[in-house]
């Protein structure tokens, strides 16, 4: 009995032993897996029986895994049954649930004590589960002690459910470490002929490859620059014509391409598998080197075909490639005679310029030329501004005739009058008449006293008296004048410029104060403050053109009649008159009028003009 019970024992180990290993393997569906482990468990936990089950559709209860397995026209046992009951419950719960269960043994007639175990899983791309265990214990010691070993279910199916993640990181790392590598070796060369050079030794040593090229687009075609532990080689040797055709078939479709082509691959391979008919039969790979969203290298990979590329080693190749390519690009641009890269720098740039990329950018680079192009090259009309004012050619004074006071005024200042009728005022003549009474008056006393004297014969006296009459008859003369200019009165017709004298009527007035000034329209010029900078760009004749602030759209043309040769300063500036004749009056103009005028120079250079002032300032600072 002993013995039975030994050779027993040792099955049992020999079994669980056996379902170790073969959890141990990656390998294997997920119902194998759980089978697996629910048979360890049971065996382990002296479990009588045992099931995974899941919450299935419209509320029914899928097993998963089933010990011991029963023959499909076999009934469910009991304890199967009751733990799909309980399984609803269970599904919702994060604790074990433990059941009583009765019945007869089947070794004999004691009865033995048995229970159900439901032990909450998460069993990975599955869910929420539970494992169902029938397990026989003699008291709560026993029950308690199997039911931690078959809680064990749950932290192995967690770690079942992590090992795919972690092997899959230590992959990615793996291919991490490898593409590094390949960085480094090509990081520790400063010439892109000896990174070229390293870049394909360490792919080639590192994916087991015969041979290992890198080839650069130049122009249209694709040039090999490196060969794996080759430090010379000529392009007209048939093997390189062959990888490069290869280069450039990958280059064209800007994906990578293998050789033998798998089945479901859509692109073309041709050039590819001459090269790997001729020199094999071999496995080919090529890879597209991208720097700033073009393909500007190709890597292509060459080995025994029985040793073919695997997906994870075309990623991983291209992940190097990646790393690689800003390095490459570097060394290949730069690592040149200086020749060399002014005509590829300028090549490049010729290339951008009339290439189909960046239309609007270049619309806006052609106008931005044009126009500095114009404005350098372009001539337009030069014209000195300045200011002017509007002044009177000649004016008419009508002054105070004789002393007096001022009776009357009739116009005011911008009144318009015509001349030899229109009375501007008068003057008071109260006392002239009186004088001219007393002066008539007097003549006729020394008439008389003439008369007498030639009565009486005294010829002397007579001729006294006659000389005072006279005299007299001149004084009246003068009275009779002054009078008769009493009204004011202008002989040329115009605007009254000055005259304001309504406020100043019976005010008393000398002989010669300017009472009125009347200046004719059609007598006008400007008078412009020309600056210093800008006199001697100023001949006489020069034609311009100016408006008044009052009627800033009237343009009214005028030619230079005089150029005063003495500066004056007005402002705190050096400025020269320049007297100007209008070749067209309006209406609305008056004396006074201030505005902007610019006179026409000649053609100059637009550049010139918009920065001579600049030029100017700087050459005095600098003195030059």
């Amino acid at each position: 009995m002993e013995l039975q019970n030994s050779q027993s024992q040792r099955e049992g180990e020999t079994k669980v032993t056996e379902l170790i290993r073969r959890l141990q393997k990656p390998d294997g569906s997920p119902a194998q897996f759980l089978l697996n482990l629910l048979t360890a468990q049971c065996v382990l936990g002296n479990a009588d029986g045992g099931a995974i089950l899941r919450n299935g559709q419209k509320g029914h209860v899928d097993i998963l895994a089933l010990y011991p397995q029963s023959a499909n026209d076999v009934s469910a046992p009991e304890w199967l049954v009751e733990s799909a009951g309980l399984a609803h419950k269970a599904f919702s719960s994060d604790n074990h649930t433990v059941k009583s269960w009765d019945e007869i043994s089947p070794c004999d007639d004691r009865p033995a004590k048995r229970s159900l175990l439901m032990v909450p899983l998460h069993v990975p791309e599955t869910g929420r589960a539970v494992a169902a265990f029938l397990v026989g214990a003699k008291d709560e010691t026993a029950l308690h002690a199997s039911l931690e070993k078959l809680q064990l279910l749950a932290g192995i199916l967690s770690f079942a459910q992590l090992r795919p993640t972690r092997q899959d990181w230590q992959q990615r790392c793996r291919r991490l470490h490898q593409a590094l590598e390949t960085l480094s070796a090509v990081n520790r060369e400063q010439r892109f002929r000896s990174a070229a050079m390293a870049f394909c030794n360490e792919v080639a040593s590192r994916w087991q490859c015969d041979r290992a090229s890198i080839g650069f687009l130049k122009g249209r075609y694709v040039q090999l620059k490196a060969m794996s532990h080759t430090a010379d080689f000529s392009r007209k040797m048939e093997v390189v014509q062959h990888i490069e055709s290869a280069m450039e078939e990958c280059l064209d479709q800007d994906v990578e391409i293998l050789s033998p082509a798998p089945k479901e691959s859509t692109y073309i391979h041709r050039a590819s598998d001459q090269l790997s008919k001729r020199y094999g039969p071999l496995a080919v790979l090529s890879v597209p080197l991208r720097w700033q969203g073009r393909v500007m290298a190709v890597l292509t990979l060459e080995r025994p075909a029985e040793r073919a590329f695997h997906l994870d080693e075309i990623e991983t190749v291209r992940l190097a490639c990646e790393l690689c390519t800003a390095r490459l690009a570097n060394l290949y641009e730069y690592d040149r005679g200086i020749g060399a890269t002014i005509a590829f720098r300028l090549r490049k740039g010729v290339a951008a310029l009339v290439g189909p990329k960046h239309t609007w950018v270049k619309v806006a680079a052609i106008l931005c030329f044009a126009t500095i192009f114009f404005l350098i090259c372009g001539e337009g009309e030069f014209r000195a501004k300045a200011p002017f004012m509007l002044e009177a050619t000649y004016q008419q004074v009508i002054p105070a005739p004789f002393d007096g006071y001022i009776k009357s005024v009739g116009v005011e200042v911008g009144d318009t009058v015509e001349g030899g009728t229109t009375v501007l005022g008068d003057l008071d003549t109260a006392e002239l008449r009186l004088s001219l009474a007393a002066a008539k008056a007097e003549k006729a006393g020394y008439l008389k006293q003439a008369s007498a004297a030639m009565r009486d014969s005294e010829t002397a006296k007579a001729q006294i008296a006659e000389a005072n009459a006279e005299k007299t008859e001149a004084q009246i003369e003068l009275l009779e004048y002054q009078i008769s200019q009493a009204s004011l009165v202008s002989p040329l017709g115009g605007v009254v410029v000055t005259g304001d004298l309504k406020r100043e009527i019976g005010a008393p007035v000398k002989t010669g104060d300017v009472l009125f000034e009347v200046c004719p329209l059609e007598a006008l010029r400007a008078q412009l403050l020309v600056p210093e900078e800008d006199v001697y760009d100023i001949k006489v004749n020069q034609e311009g053109y100016l408006a008044t602030a009052s009627y800033p759209g009237q343009r009214i043309t005028f030619v230079v009649e005089r150029i005063n040769p003495i500066a004056e300063v007005v402002n705190q500036r050096n400025i020269f008159k320049v007297r100007v004749q209008l070749l067209e009056t309006h209406p609305w103009m008056r004396p006074g009028m201030e505005g902007v005028a610019k006179v026409s120079i000649g053609q100059r250079r637009y550049v010139w003009m918009w920065t001579r002032k600049i030029i100017n300032w700087i050459r005095m600072q600098l003195w030059l």
